[in-house]
């Protein structure tokens, strides 16, 4: 004959003033013959799911999860004597930054190093064109060469022409090339523009002063913005370790370090940043997933590890041009336009798993202090059959009622 169904029973046990206060959990036994059968309330939910209940008997410890291998739970506490289950706790494992391998970075011409540039003040040269120019007036005067309107403009006495010598002809070719080379000197320099100049295909210096200065007409100047800059790329194509099609946009913020190795170690120094910038993001990019969807391994969701690493590959790139590279920030990764709705429902669907996962874990914590109270403050002594019913009517009660409202939530 089978034996009868044995469940933990709640009963009302009076205090020391006579009222039903006290509160106790005792096995109840089976109705005798002849006897009236006692009713026993037990704890009945009015749904059931069905859970994985299993877990809150398994009595072998795991091992520890293998590095970069899937999470699995971990048993992490029990208390022997007592007849509580082991405590399951999910260790995640710590999230590195992207591991990019190192490789050589191009190296830049020794030679080309940034030096200050000949330059004088503009008032000096302005100076001096003017007394170029009033020489050149003064031979002219001298021989008679000026117009009778500006001697008797100026007051001064008028000599008679007799033609201009050859002496006089290599005075006022002096002075004109003295005036011209002053003024054609002239230039105006800008804050935030630096002028590198070269000789012949030489590079002579770099002039970073502000305002009137006067430089060599004979040097050739090419002008180079060395402001504090920012570049917004389109959104580039890219895939991440499992090969998902990608559509990333980063930000750069850079500027210009060395004028003459931006200006003539490098065709085209904003060009060559351009094309660093969508090889060093699929280098870095190729390192991770874009999303882990059932598990907690890193991915590139972490923007700060990725722009960390982003910005170190492309300071290296940029040092050998003279390019210095503040940061380099991924301000949006998304996939591809094709895969986009397939990728977001794995997402929903991940998303719901773990909040159930996170529901179950409550409801486990729940359920073993509540068997832990009774057992350890000595309120009910359980043998393993009534334990294992007390736990599943309490898990079933519990896990129904944290579902319900979540859905109402």
């Amino acid at each position: 004959m089978a034996p009868p169904d044995r469940h933990p029973v709640l009963d009302l046990e009076p205090d020391a003033f006579g009222r039903g206060t006290g509160v106790s959990v005792r096995a109840a036994r089976p109705a005798r013959s002849g006897e009236r059968p006692r009713w026993s309330p037990l704890i009945v939910g009015e749904a059931t799911h069905e859970i994985p209940v299993h877990l809150l008997f398994r009595d072998e410890a795991e091992a520890p999860p293998a590095p970069g291998g899937p999470v699995r739970p971990t048993v992490v506490g029990r208390r022997l004597g007592t007849g509580e289950q082991p405590r399951i706790r999910r260790v995640p494992p710590p999230a590195p930054a992207p591991v990019v391998p190192a490789r050589a970075a191009p190296s830049g011409d020794p030679h080309l190093t940034e030096r200050p540039g000949p330059a004088l003040p503009g008032w000096s040269a302005v100076l001096v064109g003017l007394v170029a120019l009033l020489g050149c007036a003064a031979v002219a005067w001298w021989a008679g060469a000026l117009p009778a309107p500006v001697t008797e403009a100026l007051r001064l006495p008028r000599f008679p022409y007799d033609g201009v010598r050859i002496r006089e002809w290599a005075l006022l070719g002096l002075g004109v090339t003295v005036a011209l080379f002053a003024f054609g000197g002239l230039g105006r320099g800008r804050a935030g523009h630096a002028w590198v100049l070269t000789l012949f295909g030489d590079y002579r210096g770099s002039v970073r002063r502000t305002g009137l200065l006067w430089m060599s007409p004979l040097l050739l100047r090419h002008r180079v913005d060395v402001r504090l800059r920012h570049w917004r790329s389109e959104p580039m194509p890219a895939v991440d370790s499992n090969g998902t099609a990608l559509r990333v946009v980063v930000l750069v913020v850079w500027r210009v370090r060395d004028t003459v190795r931006a200006a003539l170690g490098v065709q085209d120094h904003e060009e060559y940043l351009r094309e660093q910038v969508e090889a060093a993001m699929a280098r870095v990019l190729s390192q991770l997933p874009a999303d882990a969807f059932h598990d907690e391994a890193p991915t590139l969701r972490n923007a700060e590890a990725v722009g960390d690493a982003l910005t170190r590959m492309l300071s290296a790139e940029g040092r050998p041009v003279g390019v210095e590279v503040f940061s380099a920030q991924p301000t949006r990764i998304e996939y591809a336009p094709e895969i986009a709705a397939a990728m977001q429902r794995s997402r929903i669907a991940a998303i719901d798993a773990r909040h159930r996962d996170s529901v179950l874990t409550s409801v486990v914590d729940a359920v073993d202090d509540t068997v832990s109270r009774l057992t350890t403050r000595g309120l009910v002594e359980l043998d393993d059959y009534e334990r294992k019913a007390l736990v599943k009517d309490l898990t079933v009660a519990f896990y129904t009622g944290r579902q319900g409202a979540g859905e109402r939530l």
